[in-house]
Parts: C-alpha cells; structure tokens; sequence
C-alpha cells in the first residue's frame, strides 16, 4: 500500500483532501464541512512537521494528545477559545478516521487533552483554592522546572494574570512600580492590549516579586531569552501546566479563577458562588464583579462567572 493510506497522493495534505471529498461525495459530508476540515488539517500537518511527520501513518494518537495540550496552554492564556482548540482537535480525528475506515482511536480535547470546557459560568471550586494542592504545585514546579516557571504560577494565583502575561512580566521593573504606588501595571501580554492596574494587597504578592526578579536576572522576563513565546509554550510552560494539573485538577486558567474568588471574598464578606457561596447583596455582589473584572483585565463583568459563578 502506498503512503497516506492508499488515497492517491504522496502529499499527507492533499491526502486529507481526497478522503474528505470523497465521504462530501457519498453525502456523509457536508460540502461545507470539507473546507472547514481542510484548514484545521492543514494547520496541524504545519504543526507536526516538528515531529517529522510526513504521512498519515506517522500520525499517532500521542502526536495528536501533544497538539491538543499544547492548545490547551493556549486556552489557558487566554489566546485561543475552549470551542476553537477543541474544534481543532476534533478536525484531526474526524480526518484520521475518514483516512483509516473508522479505525483511528480519537483524542478527546476535555478528557485527554484538558483543554477548557465550553460553558461560560463556573459550577465548581478551583481547584488551587485547595491550598495544600497548590502548595504542591509549587514544590513540584520549583523542582522540575525551576524558578522562573514557578514565578508565573505565583502570578495567576496572587496576582489574577494569564499564563502569558505573567510570563511576559518584567518582574524588576514590577516591583519598583509595587513599591511606590502600591500596584503594578500589566502591560506585556495583555489581551487585545489592554494594560490594567493590579493593587497590591498582601505581603504575599510583594514575596513573589522579589522571587521572580531574581530568578529574572539581567533579562527582561520570565522567559530564557534564547526561547520564543512559542517554544516556551511548547515545551516549559506546557509541563508546569501539567504539573499543576496534576496537583490541583485544573490548569494555569485555575489561577486565575483562584485569585478572583479570593478577591470576591475579601470584597463581599462572603464565599464566591462556586465555592459554595449565596449572594447576600446584589449591590456588593455587583461591585465585587466590576472590581474582578477590572483587575482580570476583562470589559465586561459577565466574564466574572467563568471565575467566580453566576448571579443566579
């Protein structure tokens, strides 16, 4: 049999497009869909190149686990939509399984590759609420690799930033801001470019600053100069995911989620609705949103139920 499963093209893109045209021909495709497919295709082939895969049968199920984690980084930085990534990953295994027969053992984008659910209004606790898990978290991070990914773990969770910002942060230069005006200014990294004032409200958050500054050294962040945004997420920050995963059940997003539900009690008084909590006073229970929102860098207070739940 020739390469690419027999389907008449040494070419794995082209490949893809055959299988697809052909399931769109027989009206178990939607025409529509062979595009869509197509494009997702081809961004993976681009991706896995680095493993040298060439043809359909280097395409493993672990190749496609790595991708989809690695979007799940993404997710987690705030990049990339849960629907998005897990769009991504489902277009590799419907194509795989077109291209075998039906005989290609699909990767699920939750289950598998941890990236983000869809829904939009937090039902449970973060996990690194648990502070023994994400004590570990730390230790484990600290130890297998080392300072400066611990430093952007210690961001989300007493500071409220994205995996990217945190890793971004020119920690130095943060904490003279600390210093003299009792906030630091997020600026690298932000989305859409937004900077945003994040108050310093613990002693806990200036600990964490003198950490990362010296873990910084001379450079200008969290990130070794000789790696690129891309490969520090291809490779360290998707093992200090992992590694905070594993300790507390969710990813670097869970940090975040943490920050603002500690947020959310010191402004109300009160345990944030997913940790359990019921709203006492929709005024301060308004408020507290308006203040999480701003801190998280977000326009609108409904994104403040991904973190902390709904008003309901």
């Amino acid at each position: 049999m020739s390469r690419n499963f027999g389907l008449g093209s040494r070419c794995i893109k082209y490949a893809a497009g055959i299988a697809l045209q052909g399931y769109a021909d027989r009206h178990i495709l939607a025409f529509a869909s062979v595009g869509d497919y197509r494009i997702r295709w081809n961004l993976f082939c681009r991706w896995a190149a680095q493993f040298d895969v060439k043809k359909m049968e280097d395409v493993s199920w672990d190749v496609v686990w790595q991708y989809g984690c690695e979007k799940a980084v993404l997710v987690d930085a705030e990049e990339m939509t849960p629907s998005y990534a897990q769009n991504l990953v489902s277009a590799v295994n419907s194509v795989m399984s077109f291209a075998t027969g039906g005989r290609w053992q699909s990767v699920a984008p939750v289950k598998d590759c941890g990236i983000q659910r869809r829904s939009a209004v937090r039902r449970n606790p973060p996990g690194a609420l648990n502070w023994d898990g994400y004590s570990q978290a730390c230790i484990d991070v600290l130890e297998k690799m080392g300072p400066r990914a611990l430093a952007v773990i210690e961001f989300g969770m007493l500071f409220g930033l994205r995996s990217k910002e945190g890793s971004l942060i020119d920690a130095k230069k943060a904490m003279r801001e600390a210093n003299s005006y009792r906030s630091v200014r997020i600026v690298e990294g932000t989305k859409g470019g937004r900077p945003r004032d994040v108050p310093i409200i613990s002693e806990k958050q200036m600990e964490v600053l003198e950490r990362a500054a010296i873990s910084q050294g001379s450079d200008y962040s969290m990130i070794p100069p000789e790696l690129s945004w891309e490969n520090w997420v291809r490779g360290p920050l998707r093992k200090t995911r992992d590694l905070v995963n594993k300790a507390t059940g969710g990813g670097l997003h869970d940090l975040r989620a943490a920050y603002a539900c500690e947020r959310y009690f010191a402004l109300t008084g009160h345990l944030a609705p997913c940790a359990g909590g019921r709203i006492q006073d929709r005024a301060v229970d308004l408020a507290a949103r308006l203040t999480i929102a701003r801190e998280l860098g977000h326009g609108r207070i409904d994104v403040v139920a991904e973190y902390v739940g709904g008003r309901a």
